[in-house]
């Protein structure tokens, strides 16, 4: 009996030793949990390069922080929407958990091909979420889909015009009919100027060719200044217009510091170094506590910052103290770059 009662003891202690030894493994894989997040990037350009470095790194860091892994799989369509959609279609295949579209293209496919399946999307650097039907509203935006908005201030960047020329009567539109993220702002740029009495010149392109050919056209057209908004066409053709503007003693005025960095005159806009990061907190807040993206606020941003090519400034006349001082009133601040082909090129 007494046998019976130790083997019953022994068995007990086993099966509870067991228990608690499943328990702990159920625990730690808790906390070692591996989530699998696809990237796609719409082109390769220094914005949106920047994002895509700065989110990876905030994402993975805040993984590694908390007891995550993460495996992330990135792609770049370069303005391919054939390629564009297969990328997502893998992304779906591989069954990733959170879909990440850079730029508002991508994040109107992954929208579109995530209907059914629900997996969640993260986008960045959408100009106008609302006016591209990508979200219901900016607080809710009702769907699987939110993200981080480079929403740009057009008005600011047409102070700055006319405080750099306050007599100035033609002002050139640099953009790509096709980029959703350019219609609003040159809607509301050509409002502006026509409101004052100043003639505007509209001249687009869908390639580099093409932009590079409507960059002659506005100097032939003799603006006495361009403005571009965050247009992804015309970032990616930067590199091969910006001397045709210098030469011709035209100032190019951007929408985002990228523009400026690839040797506009000036960019205006948010800090897509801190875009990514944001972004990348999002995705992470989404994943690791399972939040609906349906109820996560779309993060805007400050457009306050100028910043101001130094060697382009001198090629046409002018110096940085001089125009930093012209700026500061309509801006929080007024920052100098060099031209480079991407932010880790800067020394």
């Amino acid at each position: 009996m007494k046998k019976n009662m130790v083997a019953v003891a022994l068995v007990v202690a086993f099966v509870a030793l067991f228990a608690f030894a499943g328990c702990s493994k159920s625990t730690s894989e808790d906390t070692g949990k591996s989530f699998k997040v696809g990237i796609c990037n719409y082109v390769d350009d220094a914005s949106l390069n920047q994002i895509v470095e700065n989110l990876t790194a905030s994402l993975e860091s805040l993984c590694e922080k908390n007891g995550y892994s993460v495996e992330i799989k990135y792609d770049n369509c370069n303005a391919d929407a054939s390629v564009m959609n297969q990328i997502i279609a893998n992304f779906i295949a591989e069954k990733v958990d959170l879909m990440v579209g850079i730029a508002t293209p991508v994040a109107m496919a992954m929208q579109a091909a995530t209907e059914d399946n629900n997996i969640p999307v993260v986008f960045a650097a959408v100009s106008d979420p609302l006016a591209t039907g990508i979200v219901s509203s900016l607080d809710k935006p009702g769907k699987n889909i939110t993200g981080t908005s480079d929403y740009l201030d057009t008005n600011a960047v047409i102070n700055l015009i006319l405080a750099l020329k306050p007599s100035i009567k033609k002002v050139g539109l640099l953009y790509d009919v096709g980029q959703d993220s350019s219609t609003t702002a040159i809607a509301q740029a050509k409002a502006a100027l026509e409101s004052k009495g100043i003639t505007v010149v509209e001249r687009t392109g869908t390639n580099v060719d093409e932009v590079v050919l409507a960059a002659r056209a506005l100097v032939t057209d003799k603006v006495e200044a361009v403005f571009t908004p965050s247009d992804n066409t015309i970032m990616n053709a930067q590199l091969s217009i910006y001397e045709i503007f210098n030469e011709a003693g035209i100032p190019q005025f951007t929408g985002a510091d990228s523009f400026a960095l690839n040797g506009a005159f000036l960019g205006y806009g948010v800090d897509y170094a801190n875009l990514g990061t944001v972004t990348g907190e999002m995705v992470y807040e989404i994943l690791a506590s399972g939040l609906n993206p349906a109820n996560v606020a779309v993060k805007t941003f400050d457009n306050g910052t100028a910043t101001v090519n130094t060697e382009t400034c001198a090629a046409l006349g002018y110096s940085f103290d001089e125009v930093s001082a012209l700026f500061a009133p309509y801006c929080t601040k007024v920052q100098s770059i060099t031209t480079a082909e991407s932010f880790g090129d800067l020394k």
